[in-house]
């Protein structure tokens, strides 16, 4: 007998966890992987099982939103003690590699004087030999750096960690996701496999493609005992057919927060993807999975920060993407993993990492990587990068987060690129202190006023307006707020017409509008189309 042949739902999430916490790239390379485990994780568990109504009383103050305090029930404290278990027995050899990395640091302060290296490398702690190479700077300070690829094929890089959670979502609600790990639900089903499984591609093409139940249920290799759950993700009701556009204008799309699509009829390029692409009624209007088209040909990655590579967007049209553009790397600092060697763990083989003002070049169309000063602490990250997109004479500049402390950078790249016709800017201008993202990674704790004056910020107004004068864009889009609902989860951002992100926008895009520019500050969805010649476009194979 045929078997009917089934759609997965539009609200079901695919939800990629590591240690049953939110899989953000800091959890997938193993060196902040680690640190993150034992100095978020481990401490925010053992906070919580110490006093959970501390955790209760401080997810219910809004000013306390985005903070290491589980969103969790106290009654389930049984339930957090046995994970802090979990993970401290099936991850030992991560606990002892954050251990080792604390000695190693110390190690380096205490003994690394200036003279040569060669007779500290014996000191290095076991379990870290080979996998480091000690260096001073210029100015004398001891450091050291991880051969991150062999990292990756370490017991360190622990795939077994990794698993996918499916469940059904009606709103946007979710807990913070850095602070509140997944715990075992009814109606959330645990997939115990990698990453890279074929399987999450084979679920996400059922999005579009039926499939039939025993052919998806054998490839995840679903049990008797889930089987039930699972055949409930499915329906045998067709989706809106996704219309291709055939236009003879470039299509912008706006899907929140820094997501971005510019489309023709013959390529379509995305920037940072992260989607609300779960089909139900919501009083925001956005764009969903469902308005993506059939082929990716490029995705660009402007940084490495959780709202920006988000793996819940990424896994699921993992099969739609021809190529992703990343930022080169390659320093090894534990600080600023290698995403090229991130994405290919994950299953992308088709990942390319650009310098600073270098360029892919197809037919009329171009995408150049640009320098990205700001909102990484002052930090040595050097995994980032602007993206100028060329089509046929039309240009759009995507500065993503950048702060602009010093003009005559962008003044220098304005001489070699020339004026944009748009401009993209966050305005996140405040932004969280250094230890809210990095403070896991750093083995001596900074006093307050230190990690209270090194921020996560993107620009205010005057240095938006700096931009503008030197880029002379005909329009001006300020986007990355973290303001849609669907974005509060990885974000923490909650505004207010007073918080001072929203005024200095509201001040950049007034003065753009006194100066007869286009400008608009982005919420929800967007989509413009521009007149061009599109004559030869055709996207890379």
């Amino acid at each position: 007998m045929k078997e009917n042949m089934l759609y997965l739902k539009s609200n079901v999430v695919i939800e990629p966890l590591v240690d049953r916490w939110y899989a953000w790239s800091h959890l997938i390379s193993p060196a902040t992987a680690a640190m993150n485990i034992v100095e978020r994780h481990m401490t925010i568990m053992e906070s919580f099982i110490m006093d959970p109504d501390i955790h209760a009383q401080a997810v219910s103050n809004p000013k306390m939103k985005g903070g290491p305090f589980m969103d969790i029930p106290e009654k389930r404290r049984e339930d957090v003690q046995k994970l802090l278990e979990s993970t401290m027995t099936n991850q030992q050899d991560i606990i002892a590699f954050c251990k080792a990395v604390k000695q190693l640091d110390k190690l380096l302060s205490t003994e690394a004087k200036g003279f040569g290296m060669e007779d500290l490398y014996p000191k290095v702690p076991a379990i870290l030999r080979g996998y480091v190479e000690l260096f001073y700077d210029r100015n004398n300070n001891p450091d050291f750096r991880f051969f991150e690829s062999l990292l990756y094929k370490s017991k360190f890089y622990n795939e077994a960690s990794q698993s996918i959670a499916l469940w059904i979502t009606n709103n946007d609600h979710r807990p913070f996701c850095l602070s509140t790990p997944r715990l075992d639900e009814a109606d959330v089903l645990h997939l115990s496999i990698p990453f890279n499984h074929p399987g999450i591609d084979e679920l996400a093409k059922m999005k579009n493609v039926p499939q039939s139940l025993g052919y998806i249920s054998s490839i995840l290799q679903i049990s008797d005992i889930q089987l039930p759950l699972f055949q409930t993700f499915f329906t045998e009701d067709a989706p809106l057919p996704y219309k291709k556009y055939e236009g003879d204008k470039i299509r912008m799309r706006y899907f929140g927060h820094a997501c971005v699509m510019v489309e023709t009829k013959d390529v379509c390029i995305l920037v940072d993807p992260l989607i609300s692409y779960y089909g139900y009624q919501s009083e925001v209007d956005r764009f969903t999975f469902e308005d993506i088209p059939e082929v990716i040909d490029y995705v660009l990655i402007t940084h490495n920060h959780q709202d920006h590579i988000l793996f819940e967007t990424l896994l699921p049209l993992r099969h739609k993407i021809r190529n992703i553009i990343v930022p080169r790397q390659g320093s090894g600092k534990l600080e600023d993993p290698d995403l090229k060697i991130m994405f290919n763990s994950l299953g992308f083989n088709n990942v390319t990492a650009i310098n600073e003002m270098e360029s892919i070049r197809f037919d009329k169309a171009m995408i150049m990587g640009l320098p990205f000063i700001g909102e990484h602490s002052d930090l040595n990250i050097l995994t980032k990068s602007c993206f100028l997109v060329e089509i046929s004479g039309f240009r759009l500049l995507f500065l993503a987060d950048s702060r602009i402390v010093e003009s005559a950078l962008y003044q220098h790249i304005q001489r070699v690129i020339g004026n944009v016709d748009v401009m993209f800017l966050g305005m996140e201008c405040d932004g969280a202190p250094l230890s809210w993202l990095y403070g896991p990674l750093m083995t001596k704790k900074l006093p307050r006023d230190q990690d209270g004056s090194r921020r996560l910020a993107g620009s205010d107004c005057e240095k938006g307006i700096a931009l503008v004068e030197i880029f002379q864009p005909e329009e001006v889009y300020v986007y990355a707020m973290g303001q849609e609902p669907w974005i509060e989860f990885i974000s923490s951002v909650k505004y207010t017409d007073e918080s001072n992100p929203i005024v200095q926008s509201d001040k950049l895009v007034e003065w753009c509008r006194t100066k007869g520019l286009i400008a608009e500050r982005l919420y929800g969805e967007k989509e413009l189309l521009y007149q061009t010649d599109l004559v030869g476009i055709a996207g890379h194979e």
